[in-house]
């Protein structure tokens, strides 16, 4: 064990995405209001021309990446979560496929709704939810977001929730949500704890979540893989919540929240003395930096998406992506 590197010695820029997708935007009426330099006004975030324009780029550039395989067709138009794992899966995916995609399929988006919050400062944002040609019958949530008047729409997160499962959101007169802010009180969680408790979580269980695929059933999986005859593996849940990692919320019409946020997961597999890793993948092997001999250490990047009820309770995990980023051998 002399010679395993600890987890949390890997640390690699963050850029990499998701699975291979493309969106074909519904084209909305335009209306509200533009949005102007006062970083103090209260005013909606885009227009819906503007958000519908953002997907059609979006959609777009990364169908184009996602067919040649190159993370710098769509670089422009994602940050943050998804950025991460996107370029990661461009990367590994034009290492062994050098010619681009052989199995490229454009996803397709309808029945897009368009959720812009009315808040002042930056960054502006707004939620896409429509019905996908992948993932079966689950529905697509992006966060399109941007720092500054001059900056475009990029995607931060991306994940995919059951049908029925996307809450209703608070709304004034003109059709403009509401943002909830990071350090909100009056949450079962504030946003802006959520990527810390469910790394916590994660490592040690608790109360603060309720059961599920992204919670209970998780935890017990990664026991389950903990030690095995002649490999044990060790994992590290790391919360994201800067920058373009920040989380962001809007309010829900029972007074709750549905929150967007970040984590980043190491896994160590190290071998018995005298045996050697299960072999990887070829998609991990092209993001895998040395030799692979007795521990492997890869880094994983995840976006979640979750429900935190007003007041006292538990918080519900609706969706999670996530995507390997980086890997070393030792």
């Amino acid at each position: 064990m002399s010679r395993d590197r600890d987890p949390r010695t890997l640390r690699r820029p963050a850029r990499s995405a998701l699975i291979a997708t493309s969106v074909t935007a519904l084209s909305l009426t335009t209306g509200g209001c533009v949005v102007v330099h006062g970083e103090r006004e209260i005013l909606p975030s885009t227009t819906r021309a503007e958000a519908a324009e953002a997907l059609r780029q979006f959609t777009t550039a990364y169908n184009e990446a996602d067919k040649a395989y190159d993370p710098a067709l769509d670089a422009d138009h994602t940050t943050g979560a998804l950025a991460d794992i996107d370029s990661a899966r461009l990367e590994a995916g034009r290492a062994n496929n050098p010619g681009g995609n052989p199995n490229h399929t454009p996803l397709k988006l309808t029945d897009a709704k368009f959720t812009i919050p009315k808040k002042a400062g930056w960054p502006r944002w707004f939620l896409v939810d429509a019905a996908g040609n992948k993932g079966g019958t689950a529905r697509w949530l992006l966060v399109f977001t941007r720092s500054s008047l001059d900056a475009p729409f990029q995607v931060a997160y991306l994940t995919l929730v059951a049908p029925g499962k996307v809450p209703q959101f608070r709304k004034d007169a003109d059709g403009w949500a509401e943002a909830v802010p990071a350090d909100s009180a009056g949450l079962a969680a504030a946003p802006d704890e959520l990527s810390r408790r469910y790394s916590t979580y994660l490592e040690n269980g608790g109360a603060t979540f309720s059961d599920g695929p992204h919670t209970t059933q998780w935890r017990a999986l990664r026991q389950k893989n903990a030690k095995k005859p002649g490999l044990v593996t060790q994992y590290i849940d790391e919360p994201l919540t800067n920058g373009d990692y920040a989380p962001l919320a809007l309010r829900t019409t029972d007074g709750g929240a549905l929150v967007f946020f970040t984590t980043r997961h190491y896994e160590k597999q190290t071998a018995a003395a005298g045996t050697t890793v299960p072999a990887p993948n070829k998609d991990v092997l092209a993001l895998t930096k040395g030799e692979i001999k007795q521990s492997l250490t890869m880094e994983f990047v995840s976006n979640e998406v979750a429900l935190a009820p007003e007041g006292q309770g538990r918080v519900t995990i609706l969706g999670r992506i996530q995507g390997l980023t980086s890997a070393e051998g030792s």
